[in-house]
């Protein structure tokens, strides 16, 4: 009679090893995240600009404008960032899964710097932005539950 365990065994044990995979890369990601900030030419912008965006509201015209002024940095910093949607030819649709969470994760954290920011809000504005299919905005949505408790 088969015994299925052995096999079942040996098919967890590879969902592990693969997993650890994911959580080396996930990892690596958050020792690197965003490390084009601190070199030239984004260091000089975010610099000067940085503190003028943590009093603006996310979105707003001020906001853009504001953005707008870091064209060059912001320029550089997508080129160099695959978690942005930006720094491939066909958008969001170019991210990966491990793009997809360091991008959430750095939404949530930039909704943090804004004194009325809302990882929720950003999504819809981030919807509309970049093209968001309305299954992967049920997917991130319920990854921010997930991960932030509905914060």
């Amino acid at each position: 009679m088969y015994d299925s365990r052995p096999d079942t065994e040996k098919h967890i044990m590879r969902v592990g090893f693969y997993l650890g995979k994911v959580k080396d890369l996930l990892t690596k990601r958050a020792i690197l995240h965003d490390s084009s900030k601190l070199i030239s030419p984004e260091k000089e912008c975010f610099d000067e600009i940085t503190p003028l965006l943590e009093g603006l509201t996310y979105g707003s015209e001020e906001y853009k404008a504001t953005l707008e002024r870091m064209k060059p940095a912001i320029k550089h910093h997508y080129e160099n960032n695959c978690h942005h949607p930006e720094f491939f030819d066909n958008g969001i649709n170019g991210l990966n899964l491990i793009d997809l969470i360091e991008m959430i994760c750095d939404w949530k954290a930039a909704s943090e710097r804004h004194a009325d920011g809302n990882i929720y809000k950003s999504l819809m504005i981030n919807k509309e932005r970049f093209g968001i299919s309305d299954q992967l905005l049920q997917i991130l949505r319920n990854t921010v539950d997930d991960l932030f408790g509905g914060e």
